[in-house]
C-alpha cells in the first residue's frame, strides 16, 4: 500500500473540517449582518466564506488528481532576449601606482606562504 493511500483519510478530514470551519464562520457573519450592530461587511465576509469553503475542496480534489497523474514536466529552454538586462559592470582598471603593485605583490607572497605552512601543518597531524 502506497504511502499517498494511507495519506488520504487525514487529507479528506482536514478538507471537510477546513470546509465545515468556513461555512460556519459564514454563517456566523450572517447572523451578525442581521443584526442590528452589523454591518455591510459583515454581508462581504458572509459571502467570501463560502468560496474559501468551495476552495478548500477545489485544492483536495487538485492536489489528488496531480497524486494520480503528475504533471508533465516542461523542458523547454528559454533564452533572454539580447539588450533585456543590462550590461555587467566592467572591471576597474589597474592602478599603475608602483608603491600600491608593491604592497599587493607583497600580499601576494604572504598568503602563498601561509597557505604553504597550512598545507605542511595538515601534512603532519
Amino acid at each position: 500500500m502506497s504511502t499517498t493511500h494511507r495519506r488520504r483519510p487525514a487529507l479528506i478530514a482536514l478538507a471537510i473540517f477546513a470546509a465545515c470551519g468556513c461555512l460556519a464562520l459564514g454563517w456566523w457573519q450572517w447572523t451578525r449582518f442581521q443584526s442590528v450592530s452589523g454591518t455591510f461587511q459583515n454581508l462581504g465576509y458572509a459571502l467570501q466564506w463560502p468560496m474559501f469553503a468551495w476552495f478548500c475542496i477545489y485544492a483536495y480534489r487538485k492536489f489528488v488528481r496531480y497524486e494520480e497523474v503528475p504533471p508533465e514536466p516542461r523542458n523547454s529552454m528559454t533564452e533572454i532576449p539580447a539588450g533585456l538586462l543590462p550590461e555587467p559592470p566592467k572591471p576597474a582598471p589597474q592602478p599603475t601606482d608602483p608603491a600600491l603593485q608593491e604592497y599587493n605583490a607583497y600580499l601576494a607572497e604572504l598568503a602563498k606562504h601561509d597557505a604553504e605552512r597550512q598545507n605542511r601543518n595538515r601534512n603532519t597531524a
